[in-house]
């Protein structure tokens, strides 16, 4: 018998090692498979796009977008079309703003077990924006004045000489021709420009480009030119051609006569004088010194000076009448027909140039005809002249009844400071009709009623009205009588002169209400001791039959 030795057979588990290993094997190669494929996997995308916002590239097998929301910086949802894949805007939107596109993908469902079956992606955009290239320009004569910007615009908003002008391209364009010629009338200048280079954009916030002829000077641009009346609160604008610092050195120009305000840089070509306060005088003329000579750009060529000059704008009669009515120098009130003008420096000089509506009124019913007979609204009369006179007497200035700087700078001033005369409004009226009298009425009341004496026939007291133009308590009165010979009265009493010699006052006659006087008119001491103190300069006296 044969005896054969004893042997185990290998167990299960050591059969099922391989098979665990191979199924590891292909899950880790499977991984590795759809790790690739999300990597590889086609995706979405944007692309910058020459008209709208942008184009959504979809390559195949991405899936499609079926969802896009554009968001501004601040998170506001912003309105947006979809044509062949380009977004376009369905708003203005600003040059330069940053905006946030989402989309979202949905993936064909075959393969969506793989890479998802739909994704989000955001993408980050920037308006398209175009700076200019230069703003201070030298031109050969007889070339076109054009501007350039570092990146194409499809519309360009010019402003010259006050007039605007948009310009639209169907493509869009780097060079820009303003439509000037530098040379003839246009051979320096300047232009207001606004530009976007996408049709959807809102216009970018305006530059100034400032042109001048080829020289070897320095040339300065003035605004306003010296051409247009100045406005009391405007600014002076000066652009050189060269950088100001080079052109000026360090000293700034003086502006005489010395108005308060401010030079300021506004870029390294420009500087601007802007005055606070009450600003230039009203009809006064204004001169800027420069520290060094330059040519002067005028519409009509260049002049080598210094000095630069402006005549300032003039106020108007009505706003004039509604001051010296607001201050206390009329025999009229002024409402305006909305809000009161501000007590302010620059909401009084607005209303110098353009007036509030409104209406005058008077406001005594008493008032004599004789006086609303003269009252013009928005003409020069006699009660103008008058309040000027007395203004200008009451604030220390020249007697003449020009209405001139100092009288438009002391009425803003009160009217600023809220000022206001209190004495009221005083008017005389002589009858020359025998007998012959003289009313004083003051405020809506009559103060006085007197007999008194005009002048004879011949050396008749002048009919019309007149504002007293002198005011002594005493004097001496002189001259030559009809029959050539000579008077001279010393110690005459409370004199007001109205008309040349012609004055109401005080004379020691034995009766009154008669022509006697050599153009005067004569009154009782007590009757003129009364009167004097309601005449003051400005007042108006009308001589009447």
């Amino acid at each position: 018998m044969v005896v054969e030795p004893f042997s185990r057979r290998p167990r299960g588990r050591s059969r099922r090692r391989p098979i665990v290993w191979v199924s590891l094997v292909v899950l880790v190669l499977c991984a590795g498979a759809a790790a690739a494929a999300l990597l590889a996997w086609p995706h979405v995308r944007l692309e910058p796009d020459d008209e709208a916002l942008a184009n959504v590239v979809q390559p195949g097998f991405a899936g499609h977008v079926s969802r896009i929301v554009v968001r501004s910086r601040d998170g506001n949802v912003i309105p947006i079309r979809v044509r062949d894949g380009r977004l376009w805007p369905g708003k203005k939107l600003p040059t330069g703003e940053r905006l946030t596109v989402e989309l979202t993908v949905h993936r064909p469902r075959w393969a969506g077990w793989l890479v998802g079956h739909s994704a989000r992606k955001s993408f980050r955009v920037l308006t398209p924006t175009a700076r200019l290239r230069g703003r201070w320009l030298e031109i050969p004569g007889g070339s076109p004045v054009t501007v350039s910007y570092d990146s194409p615009v499809r519309i360009v908003e010019l402003r010259l000489a006050g007039r605007a002008q948009t310009l639209r391209f169907a493509h869009a364009r780097s060079t820009v021709d303003i439509g000037v010629i530098a040379s003839g009338a246009q051979r320096a200048g300047s232009v207001t420009i606004r530009s976007a280079p996408r049709a959807w954009e809102r216009l970018s916030p305006p530059s100034r480009v400032s042109w001048f002829p080829a020289r070897r000077r320095v040339q300065v641009l003035a605004e306003p030119t010296s051409e247009t009346a100045l406005a009391p609160n405007s600014p002076i604008t000066l652009t050189f051609s060269r950088p100001e610092q080079k052109a000026l050195g360090e000293r700034m120009p003086i502006v005489i006569p010395a108005i308060p305000g401010l030079w300021r840089r506004l870029d390294s070509h420009t500087i601007s004088f802007q005055p606070t306060g009450l600003g230039y005088p009203l009809g006064s003329h204004v001169e800027v010194r420069l520290p060094t000579r330059v040519d002067v750009a005028h519409p009509a060529g260049t002049q080598a000076t210094e000095t630069l000059a402006w005549e300032v704008r003039h106020g108007t009669i009505l706003r004039l009448h509604q001051l010296l009515a607001e201050v206390g120098y009329l025999p009229v009130t002024w409402s305006p027909s909305a809000e009161p003008v501000a007590r302010t420096a620059g909401a009084q000089l607005a209303a110098v140039s353009e007036p509030p509506s409104g209406h005058f009124s008077w406001p005594f019913e008493s008032t004599p005809h004789e006086l609303k007979g003269i009252w013009r609204s928005a003409r020069w009369s006699e009660i103008t002249r008058g309040a000027v006179m007395m203004f200008e007497h009451d604030h220390g200035l020249e007697v003449d009844a020009f209405v001139g700087p100092k009288v438009w700078h002391a009425l803003l001033a009160d009217a600023v400071a809220g000022k206001r005369r209190s004495d009221g409004y005083s008017y005389v009226y002589v009858h020359r009709s025998v007998p012959q009298s003289l009313t004083l009425w003051h405020d809506g009341k009559t103060v006085l009623r007197s007999p008194g004496n005009t002048g004879v026939p011949a050396a008749p007291t002048q009919l019309g009205t007149f504002p007293v133009f002198e005011h002594i308590p005493s004097g001496t009165m002189s001259g030559t009588n009809p029959d050539g010979t000579h008077y001279n009265d010393p110690g005459v009493r409370y004199i007001s002169y109205f008309n040349h010699g012609e004055a109401i006052h005080a004379f020691n006659r034995s009766s009154f209400g008669t022509p006697q006087s050599l153009g005067c008119v004569e009154l009782p001491l007590a009757a003129a001791a009364k009167v004097w103190p309601y005449t003051p300069i400005g007042t108006l006296v009308t001589v009447e039959n």
